[in-house]
């Protein structure tokens, strides 16, 4: 059984502690690699660092190939019950090369580095919390951790896996980058990713432009109609990112396309999203306009046990003298968004405190991360406390 957190809290925090150098190894380590989603070839290096530093913990992992690169699934613990998941993603935004181009580097508390906190300083803290109950002698709670290959580009192959986990899961952890004050994220914006193509008759622009039906107009006209959708409060966002058309200036477009980043607050605002991007129309009748969804993640939604949940974590990071642990909303998205189809209490943000998250200045704060690893440690060794018997041994 897992015991209360006061009189192991300050254990738990020496052990961090001291772990500290091999936890900067770990990262300098995990960084020196590169891993670019949808590369599997790439990842394979890094997915099998993974797995040994998973054996070394006694686990057995299990590794599926999938289309975007190998899926880690691994267990510890006793399986007497529903574990707590842990679910991480390994891939990074940067190709293959950058880890040589911008090495791991640390000055004084600060280490920089492609993927140093998005999320590889979060899988470092969890991977050293997994080793702190057992070297206590500590019987933790059973465990589950998933590190997917594809997060950065909308978890398609990992999905799947992600919400099957979930819905076995007791409580899962996201050790996602914190927010900048280093609370948790309890909530999070939806992601609606749209390819708008635009179809109309190409003609000579010189000759006879009045043969053809501008697919560029038409495209430009649908975004300027969905620009509409952005409100003041910032419940939807609308973003406009790839647009193309493949003609040359002489020729009136036949085709032209857009990609348009929709963030949503609820599922009030997706509705209303897609039901904009169904009422779209050409101008010209001899056009028309094809919104295609490539991703959708739903809301993260603040829940009362995700928040009951919040609560108890900073109560531990209070007994770890952390001081008080606060939570808050983000609009980006995570594998969060996915496993809170399972109704399961959620924390995401557990991740060490840093800034530059897929920006060239990415860094971690070396400390967070040493009290990450604490906080996920303290985690895993004590019960949440049931609010229905009012429970306060946390």
């Amino acid at each position: 059984m897992a015991v209360a957190a006061g009189p192991l809290a300050a254990a738990i925090a020496a052990a961090a502690r001291g772990r500290r150098p091999r936890l900067v190894e770990m990262l300098a380590e995990l960084t020196a690699l590169d891993a670019p989603s949808g590369d599997p070839e790439a990842l394979a290096a890094p997915a099998s660092l993974l797995v040994s530093w998973l054996e070394d913990l006694g686990a057995r992992p299990a590794v599926t190939a999938t289309a975007a690169g190998p899926l880690i699934d691994a267990r510890l613990g006793a399986p007497d019950r529903d574990p707590v998941l842990l679910l991480c993603h390994y891939d990074t935004v940067w190709p293959v090369g950058t880890a040589a181009e911008r090495p791991f580097a640390v000055e004084g508390e600060i280490a920089r580095g492609p993927g140093v906190l998005d999320m590889r300083g979060g899988i470092v803290a969890c991977l050293g919390a997994l080793a702190t109950p057992a070297e206590l002698g500590v019987d933790g709670r059973p465990v589950r951790i998933l590190l997917t290959p594809d997060e950065e580009t909308g978890s398609e192959a990992s999905r799947a896996a992600i919400v099957s986990a979930a819905a076995a899961a007791a409580l899962v952890l996201v050790p996602e980058p914190a927010l900048p004050d280093g609370s948790l994220k309890t909530s999070r914006k939806g992601w609606l990713l749209v390819r708008l193509v635009a179809h109309g008759v190409a003609a000579h622009a010189g000759l006879e432009p009045g043969r053809g039906a501008s697919a560029v107009d038409e495209l430009l006209a649908a975004l300027v109609e969905l620009q509409g959708l952005r409100d003041p409060a910032g419940d939807i966002t609308v973003n406009f990112g790839l647009l193309r058309s493949a003609n040359p200036a002489n020729v009136v477009a036949g085709r032209a396309e857009a990609t348009v980043d929709l963030r949503v607050a609820d599922a009030a605002g997706a509705a209303r999203a897609r039901a904009a991007l169904a009422a779209l129309r050409a101008r010209d009748p001899r056009a028309r306009l094809e919104p295609e969804e490539l991703h959708f993640r739903p809301p993260l939604t603040r829940t009362a046990a995700g928040a009951a949940a919040a609560a108890w974590v900073s109560d531990l990071a209070a007994a770890l003298g952390l001081g008080e642990l606060g939570e808050g909303h983000a609009g980006g998205v995570s594998d969060a968004n996915l496993a809170a189809a399972a109704g399961v209490p959620i924390l995401d943000g557990l991740g060490p405190v840093g800034g530059g998250a897929h920006a060239h200045e990415e860094w971690v704060d070396l400390g967070s991360l040493v009290e990450r690893c604490a906080l996920i440690g303290l985690l895993l060794a004590t019960d949440q406390p049931d609010p229905r018997r009012g429970d306060a041994d946390a």
